[in-house]
């Protein structure tokens, strides 16, 4: 986890690093992805049961039920996950059209060390006066920092088509990270009703409440 800090103040360093170390799924998974997703969440839930949210269309504090909450951070958790693996499907089906030596381990890998400011900002969603759209923004500049720096020592692309790939994964993750941002920001604000949708209602069942 600790990771997200040298890709942030020394993104070539880091990344070399993680070129050479070719680590798999599960290892990329369970040390990098989930303990910086879990600790978000895990902060989020706390503030939310505590502080609740500001909701500025309604002029006050939202404070969630318990069972709301869970049920949200469970959703959220699943979909973040989804938005990693989806991210990279997209951008590996995108980049054979440049190269098809390129693997979808090396897409994977680049996805979701390039998505880790974007988890670590997420540690702001915390705070009851914070706008959801602060840390996605916040996060979001910085991961298309680090994969300007990170497309060319994992994904490799050829010289020629390196910017092309570039832009495209910057298309992809914006509009993937930037559709379940709108979606969990929009129950925060009060926006839409989670508590009554289908999916919910399935994980209140899960749950047994």
């Amino acid at each position: 986890m600790i990771k997200v800090f040298f890709l942030i103040f020394e993104p070539s360093v880091a990344w070399e690093k993680i070129a050479q170390a070719r680590r798999g799924f599960v290892f990329i998974t369970v040390i990098q992805l989930l303990p910086l997703i879990l600790l978000g969440s895990a902060l989020e839930t706390w503030g939310l049961l505590r502080h609740g949210k500001w909701q500025p269309d309604y002029d006050k504090f939202k404070v969630f039920p318990a069972p709301d909450v869970y049920t949200y951070e469970t959703i959220q958790f699943l979909l973040l996950l989804a938005v990693v693996f989806i991210s990279a499907l997209l951008v590996f089906k995108i980049s054979q059209t440049f190269q098809d030596r390129l693997t979808f381990l090396q897409a994977f890998t680049t996805i979701a060390y390039g998505f880790s400011p974007m988890f670590l900002f997420r540690l702001l969603d915390y705070s009851a006066d914070m706008h959801p759209a602060v840390p996605w923004l916040l996060g979001m500049a910085l991961t298309m920092w680090i994969l300007y720096q990170g497309i060319p020592r994992v994904m490799q692309p050829d010289p020629t088509h390196a910017f092309g790939v570039y832009l495209s994964a910057m298309i992809v993750v914006v509009l993937t990270s930037g559709l379940a941002r709108l979606v969990t920001a929009m129950y925060l604000l009060g926006k839409m009703d989670f508590h009554h949708s289908w999916i919910s209602n399935k994980f209140a069942h899960l749950l047994g409440q």
